[in-house]
């Protein structure tokens, strides 16, 4: 009877938080940054159909890099968690913090099962406050560990290298176009340090705008209104100025 091949723990673990983070690099980066009237989520996707930002509930988005097809079952998961709990208590229960909680769960115990491949996902839930200072953002690794971001976050790609050129340049009281356009140019920098242009049609935006008067604060920007934001050239044809996310 031959003898079991032997891995300690510490060894699995470290092999299965390589393989997870080997995952989410190779997807595109996406930033989430606060600006003076909410929070905006930029990300470089060429697809018309996936969506990398979602709306979970009234006041709280999502943005994830990594699977799709692992950080989508993990949003309908949040959606369905929001609406029951807004549901059964009071809309005002459902939080950010809250959700964060839920997916840290999730993810940590995925990734500490042996029976299954870890998640390669990393997730950014936000909640847009009344003012900026009850804003909240978490970031949430493959893991499942939570880390409290404030101003600006990254994820995906070389996340690192972009959270670096944000912490140095991004501001409190910044305007919309001014997060934009420095998302954008984030996103635009290779690893090598040089810099290239991506498009307004490959771009994927959306926002909570806390001067929003309707409950929901996220809606999605493209078209027109994306361009004028980032300075370019109205677009043309029939693009919408923005959207609500229907989600």
């Amino acid at each position: 009877m031959s003898t079991p091949f032997y891995v300690s723990p510490q060894q699995a673990m470290a092999d299965r938080a390589e393989y997870a983070r080997k995952g989410i690099a190779r997807g595109r980066s996406l930033v989430v940054l606060q600006f003076a009237d909410g929070i905006v989520f930029v990300g470089e996707n060429p697809s018309r159909a996936l969506h990398k930002f979602s709306e979970i509930y009234d006041r709280i988005g999502f943005a994830a890099a990594g699977k799709y097809n692992e950080y989508e079952n993990l949003r309908i998961g949040g959606v369905r968690y929001a609406d029951l709990r807004g549901y059964t208590y009071d809309r005002a229960d459902v939080t950010a913090r809250g959700l964060a909680n839920v997916y840290a769960q999730t993810l940590g115990t995925i990734f500490s099962s042996a029976a299954e491949k870890p998640y390669e996902v990393e997730l950014v839930v936000a909640e847009v406050g009344e003012t900026p200072e009850g804003d909240q953002i978490y970031r949430l690794p493959h893991d499942g560990s939570i880390v409290d971001e404030h101003g600006s976050v990254a994820v995906g790609g070389n996340a690192e290298q972009i959270s670096s050129y944000l912490d140095q340049r991004h501001r409190e009281g910044m305007t919309l176009a001014e997060a934009l356009k420095l998302a954008v140019q984030a996103l635009s920098r290779d690893t090598n340090g040089s810099e290239r242009e991506i498009p307004a049609e490959r771009l994927e935006v959306a926002v909570l705008d806390r001067t929003r008067p309707q409950k929901r604060k996220f809606k999605r920007i493209s078209g027109r209104q994306l361009s004028r934001l980032l300075g370019a050239e109205a677009a043309g044809g029939d693009d919408e100025g923005a959207s609500e996310d229907a989600e």
